[in-house]
């Protein structure tokens, strides 16, 4: 057990941004209050400091796409592979949750990559710690524009066009329908059951509107994207999104689970990503639309979430929504609210200290970083 004393919390919730002091006992937080008796605890004085929860990285690949011997997260054999699972893609001893965690990233949302048009599963997973798979599956991957045409263009087969994506997307989701159908009229019968397809079976929690399927799209995709949630009646959730300020009023579609922006630092794709529009993260949060940020990583550097909240306040957003974006909005579009993303009795004790707003000084420093109320970083440690 042990008391944080004295910190400024941001806490993402109803409580808002309180002087106070917190109490984790068996991982979670048991307390939040002013002068909490530490008889019996291990005291951390955050006085002067910032107590904020642990960031949530809304898409990343980290630990199956760290460099070209661990490339176990992109399976560029098929434009459906719905049938994968991220879980079985991931080294746990990846160095990348060690640099992950120095950036304050307790979770990060792991997704296959975006060569295929259905990717497969997502899970939510913690950077350190014993049980650290928090949502499996989270989202099922998928992608449009420049990764699959890139990826299959060149074998001369489909898709090398954005009318043959939204033509395998739409089967696809179909073919589920359908498949879904079937099993409901077959009942108990196992004779009249369908035979079982573990693509289409994966499929069945996003017709359920039980998880999002995650799509990598960009500017020239949104409509498309949001025609085929409407047509299916799905959640989806707009991954990457440069050219989002475009579209301001479609993006308040109530399928449209949150939109997750990045990463900014430099144009990805001529054309295609080429419009960067930090401030769109501003726009869209103004509008009621759940946004976060992203690091993408590995294919982007790891800080890019502190790049990107500071790019959204220095284009006018209030530092405490910035930081939103990585801990409650992201914790909401990625489906792990009820365990992260804000510092509230019952949560996970997922725990950064700064010794400044990290949203608003480029000078922050991170001090600590605390996972289910065990220290997993320490400055200078």
């Amino acid at each position: 057990m042990y008391v944080i004393k004295n910190g400024t919390l941001y806490t993402m919730d109803d409580a808002g941004v309180i002087q106070a002091d917190l109490r984790v006992e068996n991982g979670k937080i048991t307390e939040i209050g002013a002068g909490l008796s530490t008889e019996g605890a291990d005291v951390i004085d955050a006085a002067g400091k910032c107590v904020v929860p642990g960031f949530v990285d809304a898409h990343s690949h980290i630990g199956g796409l760290d460099d070209a011997r661990h490339e176990d997260l992109n399976e560029i054999t098929n434009p459906l592979t719905p049938e994968l699972d991220a879980r079985y893609g991931i080294n746990p001893a990846s160095e990348a949750f060690a640099c992950a965690i120095r950036q304050g990233i307790t979770t990060s949302c792991l997704a296959p990559g975006s060569a295929n048009v259905v990717c497969g599963w997502v899970m939510a997973y913690k950077s350190a710690g014993k049980d650290r798979v928090l949502k499996s599956p989270a989202a099922m991957k998928a992608a449009m524009g420049i990764n699959p045409k890139g990826c299959y263009s060149g074998k001369n087969m489909a898709p090398m066009t954005r009318m043959a994506i939204a033509n395998i997307m739409r089967g696809y989701l179909r073919n589920v329908r359908e498949y879904m159908e079937k099993k409901e009229k077959a009942g108990d019968d196992k004779d009249k059951l369908p035979p079982y397809d573990l693509g289409l079976e994966h499929g069945i929690p996003v017709l359920k509107k039980e998880i999002p399927l995650k799509v990598h799209s960009y500017m020239h995709d949104m409509m498309t994207l949001l025609e085929i949630a409407r047509e299916f009646d799905i959640y989806v959730t707009v991954d990457h999104a440069q050219g989002a300020s475009d579209f301001y009023e479609e993006l308040q579609d109530p399928h449209v689970k949150g939109v997750i922006f990045g990463p900014s630092a430099a144009p990805l794709f001529p054309g295609e990503g080429g419009k960067l529009d930090p401030w769109c993260c501003k726009g869209l949060d103004d509008r009621g639309v759940p946004v976060a940020v992203m690091t993408d990583g590995p294919v982007s550097p790891v800080n890019m979430l502190l790049y990107e909240m500071g790019e959204a306040v220095r284009w006018g957003m209030d530092p405490v929504r910035a930081l939103a974006m990585v801990t409650s909005n992201a914790a909401r579009i990625v489906g792990v609210w009820d365990r992260v993303g804000s510092l509230a009795v019952g949560k996970d004790a997922d725990i950064a200290i700064w010794d400044k707003l990290p949203s608003l000084a480029a000078d922050a420093v991170l001090e600590r970083v605390m996972i289910d109320g065990e220290t997993v970083w320490e400055k200078n440690a």
